[in-house]
């Protein structure tokens, strides 16, 4: 007896997706921009307060394919960002945790190129998703997390709307062997249209 269809339907977010925003545009994934990502992701500041070292170009290439191998299994969509200018990748994004039964997720994995840090591109990011997410997936709830010591970070999350829910201890065990703590913070279907406005003007604004 056949209980589930293909794994084209099994799976919540149909590939390819595309998402297109003023300055950039989100691409999927795939293994013609992992010889990039590789160059790009050379700086160590970038991954300062992440559990991996993406500069180490193994352990990148090895989670640039794992999240290959997750979107396939439905559970992760990862994507590069590139410049709609010059079609320069900058970085990357992903949606994690794909529940849709529960019709959640979270949107990490986020990292630029420090030339493009303290610009408006995080944000217009953060807009393209959650419009994606709210509007197309119809998901209830969007998780954020980032080390609890990465203040950027956390500001840029707060910056968009997204409620602080704790800190949750030990939650990730670095390269290095220490344990990181996490922030937590998540935006809900209901607080959405709030959101969006308000991402809307930020988007303006910047």
């Amino acid at each position: 007896m056949q209980l589930f269809g293909s794994k084209l339907k099994m799976n919540w977010i149909k590939h390819p997706v595309l998402l297109k925003g003023q300055q950039v545009t989100l691409v999927p994934l795939s293994e013609s921009h992992i010889a990039e990502l590789i160059e790009l992701a050379q700086d160590k500041r970038i991954w300062q307060h992440y559990a991996m070292d993406g500069s180490d170009a193994d352990k990148l290439k090895t989670s640039l394919e794992n999240g290959l191998a997750e979107r396939e299994a439905g559970t992760q969509y990862p994507f590069v960002i590139q410049l709609n200018a010059t079609n320069k990748i900058i970085g990357s994004t992903r949606f994690l945790d794909l529940q849709r039964e529960h019709q959640k997720l979270e949107i990490g994995w986020t990292w630029l190129h420090p030339d493009y840090w303290g610009t408006n591109i995080n944000t217009e990011c953060k807009w393209t998703l959650l419009t994606f997410c709210f509007e197309e997936l119809k998901a209830q709830r969007v998780q954020l997390k980032t080390d609890e010591n990465n203040m950027r970070s956390r500001k840029a999350i707060e910056k968009i709307g997204a409620q602080f829910e704790g800190i949750l201890r030990n939650d990730m065990i670095r390269d290095n062997g220490t344990n990181r703590n996490s922030a937590y913070y998540s935006i809900i279907q209901s607080e959405w249209e709030k959101t969006k406005i308000h991402l809307l003007e930020l988007v303006a604004k910047e």
